[in-house]
């Protein structure tokens, strides 16, 4: 159970074997421990020092230690860090040592994060940047945590929450003032910065997930008739033999995916069953999620066979709003005649592959290009309700409500950040990190 007034500590750095091994400290009796274990008295702060680590008479290990007073830290509390040796047997006794401390114990997931926002080191959407941060996989995810870590989306929020509360402010008064009635022209300026705001969150919100998207991977659907090369493509195209190709109809029956870093951008293939009436109870369920899948997709390659040019077969109607690239494979077996304007490609040969790929990549460059997305549900869910709250204000016919959809409007925001109702919200963000951060 989380109490503030402990002292905790982890592995900050990754498990397993390796030349090094950070261990942190956090809380009121970081200055007990670095005594005991360092024999560090009177430690300067943000400073660095050789020193052997022991356990009584016994010598643990030799590594850095560094202190960091109160608050200039990542948590805010007094913090140490032992950099070591990385060898399990190391760790264990160290982390075994630390546990005899008295008021010492071990730090739940996203500890050291939680008590960085309490005590006003980082906001929510900076905790939640960082999280994101350590597991990015890709060039494009680092730079998108980075920037929230950074504080460009917070910062955006707190923008917009403390022009609701001038605003509220001055609304209030006028309330606890009844004899003063409000001048029309700050009644008015009231109203054409609600409406302002309304249209600055609508259009923020108007960001084809974008920033979702792009934590957790653009996905493309492979889709066509049976035998007409879809496994043979994603093998082509991740360059290695993810899906078993076969001359047999309906060898693919489930989605089998890859996951690749396209210019920095994830992306998600997935190689879907073949399109075909069947009554194989198997084969008609793979045909089901394909479709189902391809729903979902941010894009649709839709494999047709270039022997048939230009007859194409149909997609279900369902995808018609649905981005498409028509892809003609199997080009080396068809002699036709085609125009320049049609993707002609060869699973087998390689043919027209590069070309598919940038303009894959183009399609990723535009789709992701803009200021600060949205990263989460819950950003987008608060924004929605605060644009209906600022709706109601701007026609409300009482000043009264007008206030009271303005205060809902500023604490919907607040809620993002961390300003305002944290704690229920604390839990849930913080059970996803990890130990040590």
């Amino acid at each position: 159970m989380y109490q503030s007034g402990d002292t905790i500590y982890a592995l900050a750095s990754g498990f397993g074997t390796a030349g090094v091994a950070v261990i942190r400290v956090s809380g009121p009796a970081v200055l007990t421990v670095l005594e005991k274990l360092c024999g560090l008295k009177n430690p300067k702060s943000n400073y660095a020092y050789f020193r052997t680590i022991h356990s009584g008479k016994k010598t643990l290990d030799k590594g850095l230690v560094l202190y960091f007073k109160a608050p200039h830290s990542f948590t805010g509390e007094d913090v140490a860090e032992l950099q070591i040796h990385g060898g399990r047997g190391v760790i264990q006794a160290i982390q075994q040592a630390l546990s005899e401390i008295p008021g010492l114990r071990p730090a739940e997931r996203g500890e050291y994060s939680r008590r960085a926002v309490i005590n006003g080191k980082m906001d929510l959407t900076e905790a939640e940047g960082l999280l994101d941060l350590v597991h990015a996989e890709t060039e494009e995810q680092r730079k998108q945590a980075l920037a929230q870590l950074d504080g460009n989306l917070g910062q955006l929020y707190e923008s917009w929450r403390k022009q609701l509360v001038h605003h509220l402010a001055y609304a209030e008064a006028f309330i606890d003032f009844p004899e003063e009635e409000i001048p029309p022209e700050k009644e008015q300026e009231i109203n054409r910065d609600i409406a302002d705001l309304i249209q600055k969150i609508s259009a923020h919100l108007s960001d084809d997930r974008r920033g979702e998207r792009l934590r957790e991977g653009f996905q493309i659907a492979i889709l066509g008739v049976p035998n007409v090369g879809k496994s043979s493509l994603i093998n082509a195209l991740t360059k290695r033999e993810v899906a078993i190709v076969s001359q047999t109809a309906g060898t693919t029956r489930d989605i089998v995916e890859a996951h690749l870093d396209v210019a920095g951008f994830p992306v998600i293939l997935a190689d879907t069953a073949g399109l075909r009436d069947s009554s194989e109870e198997i084969e008609a369920e793979g045909i089901r999620r394909a479709v189902k899948r391809a729903e979902q997709a941010d894009l649709i390659l839709d494999i047709q066979d270039a022997t048939d040019y230009p007859k194409a077969k149909k997609l279900p109607k369902a995808l018609n709003k649905k981005r498409i690239i028509t892809l003609w494979n199997k080009s080396d077996l068809s002699n036709k005649k085609t125009t320049t304007k049609e993707h002609f490609i060869s699973a087998k040969t390689g043919a027209g592959i590069a070309t598919l790929w940038n303009e894959i990549k183009q399609i990723l460059s535009d789709s992701f290009s803009g200021g600060a997305a949205i990263t989460r549900e819950r950003y987008r869910v608060a924004l929605t309700e605060c644009v209906t709250h600022l709706q109601s204000a701007l026609d409300a016919p009482a000043l009264e409500l007008k206030t009271e959809d303005l205060r809902l409007a500023a604490r919907a925001l607040g809620r993002i950040t961390g300003r305002v109702e944290v704690d229920e919200l604390l839990d849930v963000i913080f059970r996803d990190f990890c130990i040590g951060k």
